[in-house]
């Protein structure tokens, strides 16, 4: 097993607390003398930087949100010079501003070293070619991988997104082994390259997969690694944070989150508790040693679980578990929670149902309405009305037990729903709430 920083990565618990509990001293000092918004965030909060004595004491610290940073666009939040800037990233962000990330020279280090770090935990180095699928630009996927697959010595083939099959022509004439992308595009690319009389599993060298940038299951993961034989690797970041920067490791047991570089928390959602290991909430994460944008305490949104327990790849850095769903983005019908992710796992674990899926929410009178919208496999398609109705009550059955509420279910066929070379659009929401 290769380990790109063991001093840093298999470092004991011990010395990783006390590591972390002087970055975020000297970030709390160095946020309430520099930054006006920190300064006035603790004295609001009642905080002082001579109060934070210990590593727990992170909780007394306030929390930051994203409509702090689009209150603060585009630069308001920088705490470097703009002298020391060296680049800028900008997020596409549900309403309102966009989110604009700059970065010094450090910061752009430390990005790639945790990506280099993460490649090589899940079995990349020199002698492969990554192809990055991710777009370039103002997106931060494109050139974190880039620069994350430079760090480790190997081949970079910056195809970003589109042109899919100049793109699988590619991956075969340059003999790539892995792709970085969404789950949603590298299922676009197998069914494309299946147009093309090619089979990715069998027609080239690819073996892995850095996929991301959209909530996906395990049970899609099974598919994936089946249908296109590759071991595909989850990735998980935000632009806030720099952009896509934990990876999972071999085991495929959760993103090891590089303590030197973030401090993680889990939440109740709704009190703002810190949980224990184990229990699932709202992610909550402080950059300990971001020179540009500092973050302390960013609730970020996602739902996830903490994970202490020792890691069998060796690595001793806490871990977090795959992104089950957004707090912002959780559907209520009729009064009963539902994540897109539970969705998919229902629908992935049914032979006949294809890849992908729309949910449309909508509202008839004062009752919510939700349709989920399925493509069928293409051996299960049939002409038959009857083999159609039992699969269509075979998939409304599965998922009215697991979400608790009924669903219509429309099934289409293969090929006709929506495909994305980004992020994927599962939820159209047509209520005016």
């Amino acid at each position: 097993m290769v380990i790109w920083d063991p001093q840093i990565e298999e470092m004991p618990k011990a010395d990783i607390q006390k590591l972390q509990y002087r970055l975020l001293k000297t970030l709390v000092y160095r946020l309430y003398s520099f930054s006006p918004f920190y300064h006035e965030r603790m004295k609001q909060a009642n905080v002082h930087p001579d109060d934070i004595t210990s590593l727990a004491d992170v909780k007394k610290l306030p929390f930051m949100y994203k409509a702090d940073l689009r209150d603060n666009y585009p630069d308001r939040l920088f705490t470097a010079s703009r002298d020391d800037l060296v680049r800028y990233h900008v997020s596409s962000g549900t309403t309102g501003k966009p989110t604009v990330v700059g970065y010094t020279a450090h910061d752009l280090d430390n990005w790639t070293t945790s990506l280099a770090r993460g490649l090589v935990s899940c079995g990349l180095g020199r002698s492969d070619v990554i192809q990055v699928s991710y777009g370039y630009g103002l997106f931060t996927g494109g050139l974190g991988l880039h620069y994350g697959a430079e760090r480790i010595g190997a081949t970079v083939l910056p195809t970003s997104v589109g042109n899919t099959e100049r793109q699988i022509e590619l991956m075969q004439d340059l003999h790539a082994t892995a792709i970085c992308c969404t789950p949603s595009y590298l299922l676009h690319m197998g069914e494309v390259a299946e147009k093309m009389g090619i089979s990715i599993k069998n027609d080239t060298d690819l073996t892995t997969g850095i996929l991301g940038a959209e909530p996906w299951t395990d049970v899609m993961r099974s598919r994936i690694q089946e249908w296109l034989g590759i071991r595909a690797y989850d990735i998980y970041g935000t632009s806030e944070l720099s952009g896509p920067m934990f990876v999972e490791c071999t085991e495929q047991k959760g993103f090891h989150v590089w303590s030197d570089l973030a401090l993680v928390e889990v939440l109740d959602k709704d009190t703002g508790e810190t949980l224990a290991p184990g229990e699932r909430g709202e992610l909550v994460i402080t950059m300990l040693q971001k020179e540009a944008l500092p973050m302390i305490r960013f609730r970020i949104g996602d739902v996830s679980v903490l994970d202490e327990e020792p890691c069998p790849c060796g690595r001793t850095h806490p871990r977090i578990r795959r992104i089950q769903g957004r707090v912002d983005d959780m559907l209520i019908i009729r009064g009963i929670n539902v994540f897109p992710s539970q969705v998919e796992h229902t629908l992935m674990s049914i032979p006949e149902v294809g890849q992908h899926f729309q949910i449309v929410v909508d509202r008839r009178g004062a009752l919510d309405d939700m349709l989920v919208r399925v493509e069928i496999s293409k051996n299960a398609f049939s002409d038959k009305i009857n083999d159609l109705m039992q699969i269509r009550s075979k998939v409304e059955h599965k998922l009215r037990n697991a979400l608790n509420v009924g669903v219509n279910v429309e099934l289409v066929e293969p090929g006709s729903l929506p495909r994305f070379e980004g992020k994927s659009k599962k939820v159209i929401d047509r209520r005016n709430l």
